[in-house]
């Protein structure tokens, strides 16, 4: 190579060089631009709000006023109009698609009305219009539930628990309640209004890590990021006389580990609970004693391979947004699969059309069993009853009842778990598949039993609908639901302006 050569090649060398340097230059000084207008932005709305809050706001409206993008996503969980292949955001009666459920709870409020979640918005009214509640005040009629029931449903409970403290407003009757519990749940539940924050706004969270010997306090961003929804969205009971909210996470491979191996199962919840020979109520049906579970999200979602992973719940329910130069977490907590680009997309490069199979595939297969579990847990509580009208007692249905116990607590922690058959499906199908077992093994059990008393074959009821199913549970549906009209339209209105005239809403 001649030295005219080389010295054209060193300048091209060094023209490129000085153009890659200017160009990173360039880079880093729009990198800057951008995360000093963020940081300008960001500072802006925190040091000019429009109003000071100060302990605990209920009034979700109150903190729109200085956060108006996150209020305004917020205010979408009103919305009803998402419909996937199984749920979405309408209202569904899940009673009405599955009459055996009102078998399954005969003597239980959950027999008169289950329907499927909603969006966080519709939170207070949910619970004034269900059956479960009853209809206190009407007729005569006397609370059903207690107050406890109103926990999980708006930041006015924490506020309330702040004046009365926990264990009284625990057992306070829940129309007590009714004039206090007004705000659907909202800003107040997950953040701390001088910082903004993600806060532990409910005691039994705290009280369970307690327990374990670990402080809540102490978690990271992240796991903060999980940690506000399983305030609410976890299994507990209501423990002893004073019906004290408690998490039955005590025991097992909780607490005794690194965070990212420790879960809660079915079976060690369960475990718990027959150590304490609790149940929720006895069915009317077979007289067995039953576990009711909640709604063990957060157990489930640690099982799974996003939890596993260190993935939030708010990484998938409240993507970011990005909106002129400030990123934010859309507050319209709502199925990932309603915008799939901003959820599952930030990390997987499939389609969307791909990626909603997927999840469509792993809700089908659990489904598949669930239904064939059901069949089989209703055939299982009719058997007993059968047995008991032939004269069969108590300690010959022992073995039964217990396998029906088991069956049913198994399968009420499959289905009743928010988007489980997602969040872990591997551990939804075996817990549902070990519930099918626990039922087949409570049908043979009482098979020689109905043998020996010279029971008839036992021939199943009509419950083809929901109206057989409760009318052959004794219920009388035109009355509860006569009762609860009037209570919506003569006692919540009452709740409503007292509340109004106290400046609650």
């Amino acid at each position: 190579m001649s030295s005219n050569q080389s010295s054209v090649s060193a300048w091209i060398i060094g023209v490129f060089i000085f153009c890659g340097v200017a160009a990173g230059v360039v880079i880093l000084g729009l990198a800057a631009y951008v995360v000093g207008e963020k940081r300008a932005e960001t500072a802006s709305v925190f040091n000019n709000k429009k109003v000071e809050i100060t302990g605990i706001e209920a009034r979700n409206e109150k903190w729109g006023l200085n956060y108006p993008r996150e209020y305004e996503t917020w205010s979408k969980t009103a919305e009803t109009d998402f419909k996937s292949k199984h749920l979405g955001s309408e209202v569904q009666d899940t009673l009405k698609d599955r009459p055996a459920l009102a078998v399954f709870w005969a003597g239980y409020a959950f027999a008169r009305d289950y329907k499927a979640p909603r969006g966080h918005f519709h939170a207070i009214r949910d619970m004034r219009e269900t059956l479960r509640t009853g209809s206190p005040g009407v007729g005569g009629g006397k609370d059903l539930q207690m107050a406890n029931c109103w926990t999980c449903k708006s930041p006015d409970v924490p506020r309330v628990m702040g004046e009365v403290g926990a264990a009284a407003f625990y057992k306070s009757d829940w129309s007590a309640m009714g004039e206090q519990i007004v705000n659907p749940i909202g800003c107040a539940d997950c953040h701390d209004p001088a910082t903004m924050s993600l806060s532990i706004s409910r005691p039994a969270l705290k009280e369970v890590f307690e327990r374990a010997g670990k402080d809540v306090a102490k978690a990271s961003d992240q796991e903060m990021r999980s940690l506000v929804c399983a305030q609410c969205h976890v299994e507990y009971y209501f423990r002893g006389e004073g019906k004290y909210l408690t998490f039955p996470w005590d025991g097992g491979d909780w607490g005794k580990g690194p965070a990212e191996l420790e879960v809660v199962t079915a079976e060690q919840i369960e475990k718990y609970y027959d150590e304490t020979e609790y149940y929720d109520f006895v069915n009317a049906v077979s007289k067995t004693p039953i576990i009711k579970a909640q709604h063990p999200d957060w157990e489930l979602f640690r099982q799974g391979p996003h939890g596993r992973k260190g993935v939030s719940c708010a990484d998938c329910h409240m993507p970011y947004v990005s909106e002129g130069g400030l990123k934010y977490s859309n507050h319209q907590l709502r199925s990932p699969l309603a915008d799939v680009s901003s959820t599952c997309g930030t990390c997987h490069r499939d389609s969307e059309e791909a990626l909603r199979s997927y999840v469509y595939e792993r809700q089908d297969k659990v489904i598949e069993i669930r239904d064939r579990l059901e069949a089989e847990l209703f055939r299982a509580h009719v058997m007993v009853k059968a047995a008991m009208d032939a004269g069969a007692s108590d300690g010959q249905l022992a073995e039964a009842r217990k396998l029906v116990r088991a069956s049913q607590w198994r399968w009420d922690y499959g289905v009743a778990s928010h988007g489980a058959s997602f969040h872990a499906p591997l551990e939804t199908a075996r817990v549902l598949s070990l519930g099918l077992d626990k039922a087949m093994q409570a049908q043979l059990a009482l098979q020689p039993l109905l043998a020996e008393l010279g029971a008839p074959p036992v021939e199943l009821p009509d419950i083809s609908t929901l109206d057989k199913a409760q009318a052959w549970i004794g219920l009388d549906m035109p009355a509860l639901r006569a009762a609860k009209a009037e209570f919506v339209e003569t006692v919540v209105p009452q709740w409503v302006q007292s509340a109004r005239d106290a400046g609650r809403i």
